[in-house]
């Protein structure tokens, strides 16, 4: 019986530490997809043409990352103007020299069950969130 009990905890530490590196993987590409998706909204949403971001960009946004695999429902979206107006109305657009804030957050279940499994004292809920800032291009 102890051989048994011993060869279940081996057999559960030697998966942790070889799928370990793989679940962490998944993690660091996921915040560095929302990063690249911050900067593409801030380039196009900054532009002479636009200065703003708005709902229809942000929709978009969300079919781009559930096409990577992200759930469209646990990503949020905090869209402002470095002078405190709102930076995703049309009508409005941000000024040149006014900076646009973009943040996306995701809510991540289950992503690190196994270190619980393993013993190691962890939420299983993980946030990530990728920002940035870009100075509004538009001219009226």
């Amino acid at each position: 019986m102890k051989q048994v009990l011993a060869f279940v905890l081996l057999a559960g530490v030697l998966c942790w530490l070889m799928f370990a590196p793989v679940y962490r993987h998944v993690l660091i590409m996921r915040q560095a997809l929302l990063q690249k998706e911050v900067d593409y909204l801030l380039e196009t949403g900054a532009s002479g043409a636009r200065g703003y971001i708005d709902e229809q960009m942000i929709a978009e946004s969300r079919a781009r990352l559930e096409d990577r695999g992200l759930a469209a429902e646990a990503l949020s979206y905090d869209v402002s103007a470095e002078d405190g107006r709102p930076a995703t109305n049309p009508e409005e657009p941000v000024p040149r020299g006014v900076g646009i804030r973009l943040t996306i957050r995701f809510e991540s279940d289950n992503l690190l069950v196994l270190d619980r499994l393993v013993g190691a004292a962890q939420g299983s809920t993980i946030r990530i969130g990728a920002s940035g800032m870009k100075m509004s291009e538009y001219v009226p």
